[in-house]
């Protein structure tokens, strides 16, 4: 083994990547990036300059198979179902609405987009990336991309992350401006939400400013490991009952039945220790990255934007027509495309821009059942392209 593939020495760099992202992502002109991808491309910088190796080893292995599964894992323990009945019925409407877009926007982009040897291979994980990304934010996006190692072609993935990242910043902007837009041409009323103006947003939503304690982290670590075990597990029994499930079906199976517990879902610091972990997945999908073959993303690329604002269109069609028709909320069909598209964060923040402090709890809910509901559509949507 050579200095550079020690375990020691990877974990040293690969958290010093997470560290200078996290620090450069503060700064006023990088905010936009996102942390995220400064991660990946900053993975890709000290792989390519040789400070990290660029080819598989043990320890990239290890963060793979279980870092990353168990990550995901610890970050669906934020969906209580419980919680959904305090949504209120037309936003629940619209965001499902705007999920079935998303599914067919993406069926309609393979029609005008066709496979390709750009994709290398991975059309149909690409589309169920996609799929489940734009139901419910990246957590699905990763949960698929796991399962088909996408991540082992670094140049498709981080070019999938890159036009990812400018759709949905653009999205925002259009979230934003769509319901003035239609709001003078089409007027519709504004709806009262059934959620209290006044009721607090759920203690979960600080989570991933939450202090670790000695309780909390065993915890996390051993459900952890608990969940890795049994889907292992399972994944066998039904294997040999002739049912291939997908390993990160069954993992998010179980991370959702483990959320309906009190117990559980009361304990804080899961969202800051699964986010730490998907950090360090993407750390090493950068290292995958490899500079000398950037001069081919260029097509890629353009065929991936392509690819997604098709999907975009299907989806905001979908969200919007259905609000008209049922006489919903501009305002709340933005909202809720939002926590599709962006997440419960980004669907609360454009609650805020609105000034729809009703609507800020019901996003944070809809945008955790986008965690859920993206991978089971992300994983059904690669199976049928």
């Amino acid at each position: 083994m050579t200095f550079l593939e020690s375990p020691v020495y990877l974990i040293f760099m690969l958290a010093l990547v997470l560290f200078l992202s996290d620090w450069v992502s503060q700064k006023r002109m990088f905010k936009a990036f996102g942390i995220a991808l400064l991660v990946i491309v900053l993975g890709a910088i000290f792989a390519n300059s040789g400070l990290l190796p660029s080819r598989a080893n043990p320890t990239y292995d290890f963060i793979f198979e279980y870092v990353a599964p168990a990550s995901l894992f610890l970050m669906l323990m934020d969906v209580n179902l419980t919680q959904l009945k305090k949504t209120g019925f037309p936003i629940l409407v619209l965001f499902l609405l705007g999920s079935l877009g998303t599914v067919l926007g993406v069926f309609v982009a393979t029609l005008i987009i066709k496979d390709g040897p750009l994709f290398e291979g991975l059309y149909p994980a690409l589309a169920g990336m996609l799929a489940g990304t734009y139901t419910g934010g990246s957590i699905n996006f990763n949960a698929v991309a796991l399962h088909y190692r996408v991540m082992d072609q670094g140049l498709v993935y981080t070019s999938a992350v890159a036009a990812d990242n400018v759709i949905t910043t653009l999205w925002f902007f259009v979230t934003i401006a769509v319901p003035v837009l239609l709001g003078r041409w089409f007027p519709l009323k504004k709806m009262k939400a059934t959620v209290r103006e006044e009721q607090e947003t759920p203690d979960k939503v600080e989570d991933e400013a939450a202090e670790l304690n000695i309780r909390s982290l065993s915890l996390w670590i051993g459900l952890s490991a608990f969940g890795l075990l049994l889907t292992n597990w399972l994944a066998g029994v039904l294997k040999e009952m002739g049912w291939n499930v997908p390993g990160m079906i069954i993992i998010t199976t179980l991370a959702l039945v483990l959320a309906q517990i009190p117990a559980i879902y009361r304990q804080k610091g899961n969202m800051f220790l699964g986010s730490w972990g998907v950090y360090l997945f993407l750390a090493v999908v950068g290292a995958y990255c490899d500079f000398s073959a950037l001069g081919e993303a260029g097509e890629l690329a353009l065929l991936l934007l392509g690819f997604i604002s098709i999907t975009m269109l299907g989806h905001g069609i979908i969200v919007f027509l259905g609000c008209y028709i049922l006489k919903y909320d501009w305002d709340m069909a933005a909202i809720a495309s939002q926590a599709n598209v962006g997440g419960g964060t980004t669907a609360m923040a454009l609650a805020k821009n609105f000034g729809r402090n009703e609507l800020i709890l019901p996003a944070i809910l809809i945008g955790s059942l986008g965690n859920a509901l993206g991978t089971y559509l992300g994983f059904m949507v690669a199976g049928l392209v």
